[in-house]
């Protein structure tokens, strides 16, 4: 008998299920954003036997070589040979630096009393050598956290991982849908879990007890903040795109949007009574992320003009000075993060992330300085500014002789499409049009930009000249333009050892004023210029 297998598991083979189906059965978690249709190319797994048993590679798999495939596509077609498969696991490039924090007083909510540990006066502990804090970015791709010595203020240990929620889709948005399905608390479940796994890890690397950690701050985005807490979020995913505690909030209900639970309730491997913080959300879709990023470029103390872009695949723009502030968010999609892009890939060891032409030849760098397998994000950029640089593609995304496809790496089969291209000018679109209305809607264009901060992973490596010159960024003067690297980490472990900084956020988000693209007038105009792979207007709102 004829069999499929997965890690040493086994069931019988039969005809006409999927890769994806026997996943299912097996429990594995596979990725997709599409509904298994082939269009997000997410449910990559490698078959390691049995490809004489599945059917062959449709037009969805094109993008893929050797023995890999969409496990949505990959169907069972006769029970000739055995079948073995795994999920393609790629571990992402993840940034965990970023910019110093400014000095402050070291004032943790938790201290030490004699021999006791309090928090806010009250006793959690005894004192067992140590005061541990965790500040934790939850970001939709990836979560990155700290251990911090809450005595001396200091990073005891970094370490991140792929947010394991993936299987829920790549967006926000598709997470959200899973939620509100028969499947709702698996999303919250699985990053408890990756969390927890990881924190054994550490302790045990380290020799310390986690129920020395007595305090978490979490900043993450309003859906992945909420996910966290097991809230539920179908209010984020429909107009006007509230988090449950935000319209509580605004039915003055709660003061804040901030959240305060004991850890044993949400079942996070720490001490039991030790406090999870929340951070505050900003508004609809802008989150707790966004407002760490203020906290890390010190923004309560801004007098001049700034402009922050935190990008993702929902990319957050903020504009103003510490006295008032307006702020946006762009749902970006997953495209320069790989997704609808034929050779698309996350930044993992294999993507292209620089391209230059060099004599009409594309020269390219990957990460690690392996052989090719797709390209990344900032490799999307580069490559775009190319196109237009050398007159191969014009402003609309058309390539010289209207081909339909261009070859970009020949020897690797690695080809840069039109419907690529109009993927990636509507996800561009989306930031265009959030930092344009932002900017228009203050009363400033790029030129009164003091400083533009770029935040994130992505952006840390982006070049800016050439996402400037294609509209992917406001035509801010470059030595203007710092790259602050995992702000949002930063910010979260300034509120875990500061009651000043915890304080203050507070009056920052009241300082906020949240901006609804959609709603603008003229949006579809904005949005439809910028499609154009060419840069914004430098110092005028005429388009």
């Amino acid at each position: 008998m004829s069999t499929i297998s997965w890690d040493g598991h086994k069931l019988k083979l039969e005809a006409g299920k999927t890769l994806f189906d026997y996943a299912d059965e097996f429990q594995v978690r596979l990725p997709t954003s599409c509904g298994r249709t082939g269009s997000c190319h997410e449910c990559i797994v490698e078959v390691k036997a049995g490809m004489d048993s599945i059917t062959p590679l449709n037009s969805n798999e094109s993008f893929l070589s050797e023995n890999y495939r969409l496990a949505c596509q990959a169907t069972v077609c006769n029970n000739s040979e055995s079948i073995s498969f795994a999920p393609l696991r790629r571990r992402p490039q993840i940034l965990t630096e970023a910019i110093p924090l400014q000095s402050m007083a070291l004032d943790p909510l938790v201290i030490k009393a004699g021999e006791k540990v309090l928090y806010e006066g009250q006793v959690l502990d005894k004192y067992r050598g140590r005061l541990l804090g965790l500040a934790i970015d939850l970001g939709t791709t990836t979560v990155v956290i700290e251990l911090v010595d809450l005595e001396q203020g200091n990073t005891l240990a970094i370490a991140s991982f792929e947010n394991p929620q993936r299987f829920g889709g790549s967006d926000i948005m598709h997470r959200i849908s899973y939620d509100g399905g028969p499947f709702q608390g698996e999303l919250h479940q699985a990053i408890i879990k990756g969390l927890n796994h990881e924190v054994r890890e550490i302790c045990k690397k380290l020799g310390f007890r986690r129920q020395e950690i007595y305090e978490v701050v979490v900043a993450g985005n309003s859906t992945m903040r909420d996910l966290f807490f097991n809230i539920d979020v179908q209010s984020i995913g429909q107009k006007p795109y509230k988090s449950l505690i935000e319209n509580e909030m605004l039915e003055g209900k709660r003061e804040s949007t901030s959240l305060i639970v004991e850890a044993k309730e949400l079942g996070v491997h720490v001490h039991p009574q030790a406090r999870i913080f929340g951070m505050p959300l900003i508004a609809s879709h802008v989150g707790a992320d966004t407002l760490a990023d203020l906290i890390a470029i010190n923004m309560e103390q801004k007098n001049e003009v700034i402009m922050l872009v935190d990008v993702g695949t929902n990319t957050e723009v903020l504009v103003g000075h510490a006295g008032r502030m307006m702020t946006a968010s762009c749902p970006a999609g997953p495209a320069f993060e790989g997704g609808l892009i034929k050779h698309g890939m996350p930044g993992c060891e294999g993507a292209i992330e620089s391209v230059r032409t060099v004599d009409g030849r594309i020269e390219y760098q990957t990460i690690g300085d392996v052989t090719p397998q797709g390209i990344c994000g900032s490799g999307l950029i580069d490559l775009l500014a190319e196109l237009r640089r050398e007159n191969r593609m014009t402003p609309k995304g058309v390539f010289d002789n209207k081909a339909y496809e261009l070859s970009v790496v020949p020897e690797h089969g690695i080809t840069f499409s039109r419907e690529d291209a109009s993927n990636l000018a509507q996800a561009k679109a989306a930031n265009y049009c959030g930092q344009f209305i932002v900017m228009r809607k203050f009363g400033i264009d790029a030129s009164k930009i003091n400083t533009l901060y770029l935040a994130g992973g992505f952006a840390n490596y982006v070049d800016v000249t050439n996402a400037i010159e294609i509209g992917f960024l406001a035509p801010v003067a470059e030595e203007k333009i710092i790259k602050v690297g995992n702000a949002s980490i930063q910010g979260a472990k300034a509120v875990l050892l500061s009651k000043e900084r915890r304080n203050s956020i507070e009056q920052l988000v009241r300082n906020i004023e949240h901006v609804e693209l959609e709603t603008t007038p003229d949006f579809f105009e904005i949005f439809v210029e910028g499609c154009q792979f060419k840069p914004m207007p430098r110092a005028t709102f005429e388009l």
